[in-house]
């Protein structure tokens, strides 16, 4: 994992709904945790774009519900500041499903846009991506 030239904004808590928008079989994933992510005693941990995370499949292949993935986060709605002086927001919140934690991606195909930032830092990623914003 990279360092990231933008100051994310945490958009993403625990128990958030996120969209996975690539063809891995899953439709909708629910934050579990965050990996790296080191917070105070007792507080539930947040992620922002470019995040690792576990998730937990709520909704799509019989074969993929109610399995516990690696995703990463692509976009948020949350805005965010690159050190540029530009804000971003996106219009939903969306996660790629990985295969492993080194950021291979699990789908072939990717629905929609996909924040700089998380390529910079998964460059697997940006080997299936479309476009980058």
């Amino acid at each position: 994992m990279k360092a990231i030239p933008a100051s994310i904004t945490k958009g993403l808590q625990h128990r958030s709904e996120i969209d996975a928008c690539d063809n891995s079989g899953a439709k909708t994933l629910k934050l579990i945790s965050v990996v790296g992510c080191k917070t105070v005693k007792n507080r539930y941990p947040s992620a922002g774009v470019g995040d690792l995370i576990l998730a937990s499949v709520t909704s799509g292949r019989p074969d993929m519900r109610k399995q516990v993935v690696y995703a990463v986060i692509v976009r948020q709605r949350k805005e965010y500041r690159r050190f540029d002086g530009t804000r971003i927001k996106f219009e939903d919140n969306a996660a790629v499903v990985l295969k492993d934690e080194k950021g291979n991606p699990k789908g072939t195909i990717f629905k929609g846009a996909i924040a700089k930032e998380a390529v910079l830092r998964w460059a697997p990623l940006g080997k299936v991506a479309k476009i980058v914003v």
